[in-house]
């Protein structure tokens, strides 16, 4: 079956999802990424590769952090970039997503990045955009729905491979509301696709989605069990707004199982790094000691995912040159 994500030269032409994508393309971007990182894992280049071409970024539900390094990553590589506000615009007036899309695709857009609540709405634009307007318009996903923030889970990959070099020994510790997270469900795909032995997911009950198994991981209840001997543990937001009903307590009923401590982490190897996809909830996920100490990588992980969405656009253009 044809990946709807790939041009017919194999290249790639969006970007919706990492299921489906082979390791071999995973690692030409990481390492695409990381010729964009400079000497500090602080300090991004500015190359002029998107001059001329216009980034749209629509953005159907609030992210001010995905937006914004989007947008940064755009402007370092010289990009006109637009943002729309579309809750407050076009489609409160009745104008459908794809009219919407045709009337921008008809402004000269050459790349949309696209989060949507719905599940699936990048993958309705990316076939519509190959129908209605060829192959130099691209679509990025920026997070639809409970199902894939692909680019967050390549930053994530990228911060772990900065850090800890090769994938093929680690054992990766995913941490909290699995259920509504499609972080988690990006993570554990590229995770598979590079080689990493274990996967774990921690959490309680009411936040583990059906099929996980599936996935290839190993679940655990227990914060202490799951913890032992981690390489890397990724600490995942608790989407209060995403949930429907009393899945939790209280957050410090989460925070008392479930939040990392210090004293939690002291059962991780001495040397595992922490993540977070941001923003966090201090003293509900994740302690303030732990979010601001020596073996936090929350920091780099900003400076990372610029790179990896340099590297995703880059890529994305020289597919339609």
């Amino acid at each position: 079956m044809h990946n709807p994500q790939l041009n017919k030269h194999g290249e790639l032409q969006h970007l919706l999802s990492i299921d489906g994508l082979s390791r071999e393309l995973v690692v030409k971007i990481l390492d695409t990424a990381t010729g964009f990182v400079g000497v500090s894992d602080r300090d991004v280049k500015k190359v002029p590769l998107l001059r001329g071409k216009s980034v749209f970024n629509l953005f159907f539900e609030n992210s001010t952090r995905t937006r914004t390094t989007f947008e940064i990553a755009a402007t370092r590589l010289s990009a006109d970039i637009i943002n729309l506000n579309i809750n407050a615009s076009s489609t409160s007036k009745g104008e459908s997503l794809l009219d919407t899309i045709d009337n921008l695709a008809a402004m000269h857009a050459d790349i949309f990045v696209v989060r949507h609540a719905q599940s699936g709405a990048p993958y309705l634009i990316a076939r519509h955009v190959d129908r209605m307007h060829g192959p130099h318009v691209h679509v990025i996903n920026a997070g639809d729905g409970r199902h894939a923030h692909p680019t967050q889970g390549l930053l994530d990959m990228l911060t772990i491979r900065h850090f800890k070099r090769d994938f093929t020994g680690l054992t990766v510790a995913i941490v909290g509301d699995i259920l509504h997270s499609r972080v988690a469900r990006s993570d554990i795909h590229a995770l598979n696709i590079l080689g990493v032995p274990e996967v774990r997911v921690i959490g309680p009950r009411t936040l583990m989605p059906g099929g996980l198994a599936d996935m290839g991981v190993r679940i655990f209840h227990d914060m202490e069990a799951g913890l032992k001997n981690v390489d890397v543990v990724i600490m995942l937001r608790l989407q209060s707004e995403r949930m429907n009903g009393a899945l939790l307590p209280s957050a410090q009923e989460f925070f008392k199982n479930y939040g990392l401590t210090p004293e939690k982490l002291a059962h991780a190897r001495p040397d595992a790094i922490v993540m977070h996809p941001g923003p966090m909830n201090r003293g509900v996920e994740i302690d303030s000691s732990v979010a601001d100490g020596a073996q936090s990588v929350i920091l780099p992980q900003v400076t990372f995912g610029i790179a990896v969405r340099m590297a995703v656009m880059s890529l994305l253009a020289g597919a339609s040159a």
